[in-house]
C-alpha cells in the first residue's frame, strides 16, 4: 500500500473488504497525545513486572494489547526515515565538500529519534511482516526478519538524488527494577552513490524508568563515520539524574574528528536545537531544529489502497 507519507496499517473485514488504519506520525506534538495511554499506566506496568527478576531478558515477554499504540514497530522504524517536514537526506547528497556532507549525515543522524510516550509500545511484527512506503523520490521497504531476536531489516532508495540506505538492527530489552533498558544493536548505513561515500552509524539505548519519574529516554553514545573520507563523529545522548533532575534531559554533547583531531564541537538537545562550534575560530551553527523537522506532521492520506 503506498500513500504520501505512510500506511500505518490496515484491518481485514470479512475476508474482503481492507480499512487502512491511518494515524499520526510519532513526532513533538504526538508525545502528549492522550490516545494511547491506558488508565492507571504505572500501577499497571509495576504489576506486570512484579515476577521479573534485574537483568533478566525480555524478549519473550507478553505484553497485553492495552499497552500497545495503534503501530506495528516496523511503522515506528520507518517514520524515523520518511514522516519530516524537512528533507534531511537530499540535503546530505547535495553538500558541496565531504565535510558539508558528513555534517548534514550527523544532523539527518539526529532526526531519526523521535520522542515516545511512557508505558506504551507498538505492536510486535509478525515473522515476514513488510511495511513498504513511497514519498516522493524516496521508497522505504521494511520486513521482520526474524523474532529472537527480533531483527528488523529496512531498505531505501531515492534514485533522484542516489542515495541508498540499509538498516539491520535488533533490540534485546532487559529488567533492572527501576527501568528497562533496550540495547538497540546492529548497524544502519548510509550512501551517497554520486559521492562514493558510505556512512556506517549505530543507535543510541532506548531506557524506560519508572522512578523516580516516570519517563522514556534514548540515552548513551553513537559513532558516525564516513569510510572513504575517515571524517567520524562521537556522540553522548544524555538524561535525566536518578533524582530527577533534568539539566541534561534529551542534551547531545559529541564532536567531529578527522585524522584523529577535533574540528568541531557539538552540542544542543536532539528535541530542539542542536549547534555545532568550530574550533579553528569559534564559529556557532546551528545543524538541527527538531520544531522544523519533526512537529506539526499531518496524518498520512492513503493514495491507493490496492496497493
Amino acid at each position: 500500500m503506498n500513500t504520501n507519507q505512510v500506511n500505518q496499517g490496515t484491518i481485514e473485514n470479512g475476508g474482503e473488504d481492507s480499512v487502512a488504519v491511518l494515524t499520526p506520525p510519532l513526532s513533538l506534538d504526538c508525545e502528549s497525545g492522550t490516545d494511547y495511554r491506558a488508565p492507571n499506566l504505572l500501577h499497571r506496568i509495576l504489576a506486570l513486572l512484579k515476577n521479573v527478576r534485574p537483568g533478566s531478558d525480555l524478549t519473550r515477554f507478553s505484553l497485553p494489547p492495552i499497552f500497545n499504540i495503534p503501530k506495528s514497530q516496523l511503522q515506528c522504524y520507518g517514520e524515523s526515515v520518511y514522516c519530516v517536514n524537512s528533507d534531511m537526506l537530499t540535503k546530505c547528497a547535495n553538500g558541496e565538500t565531504p565535510l558539508e556532507r558528513f555534517i548534514s549525515v550527523v544532523a539527518w543522524t539526529i532526526s531519526t529519534l523521535r520522542p515516545l510516550m511512557f508505558g506504551v509500545a507498538p505492536y510486535n511484527p509478525i515473522l515476514g511482516e513488510t511495511h513498504h512506503v513511497s514519498r516522493g523520490n524516496l521508497n522505504v521497504l521494511l520486513e521482520q526478519v526474524s523474532h529472537h531476536p527480533p531483527v528488523t531489516a529496512l531498505h531505501a532508495t531515492n534514485e533522484k538524488d542516489k542515495i541508498e540506505m540499509t538498516w539491520c538492527q535488533y533490540a534485546i530489552p532487559k529488567f533492572y527494577g527501576t527501568s528497562i533498558e533496550t540495547q538497540v544493536l546492529g548497524k544502519r548505513q548510509l550512501k551517497l552513490l554520486n559521492n562514493g561515500e558510505t556512512y556506517v552509524m549505530n543507535s543510541p539505548n532506548l531506557v524506560i524508568k519508572f522512578l523516580p519519574v516516570p519517563d522514556v529516554e534514548w540515552l548513551g553514545n553513537v559513532t558516525v563515520r564516513c569510510q572513504e573520507t575517515g571524517l567520524e563523529a562521537e556522540l553522548c545522548f544524555k538524561g535525566t539524574s536518578f533524582l530527577g533532575r533534568r539539566g541534561n534531559y534529551r542534551s547531545i554533547k559529541g564532536k567531529i574528528l578527522s585524522s584523529m583531531k577535533t574540528i568541531y564541537e557539538i552540542s544542543g538537545h536532539w528535541d530542539r536545537t542542536v549547534t555545532i562550534k568550530d574550533i579553528s575560530n569559534g564559529k556557532m551553527t546551528v545543524i538541527y531544529r527538531a520544531k522544523d523537522v519533526i512537529s506539526a506532521m499531518k496524518t498520512p492520506v492513503v493514495k491507493d489502497v490496492k496497493a
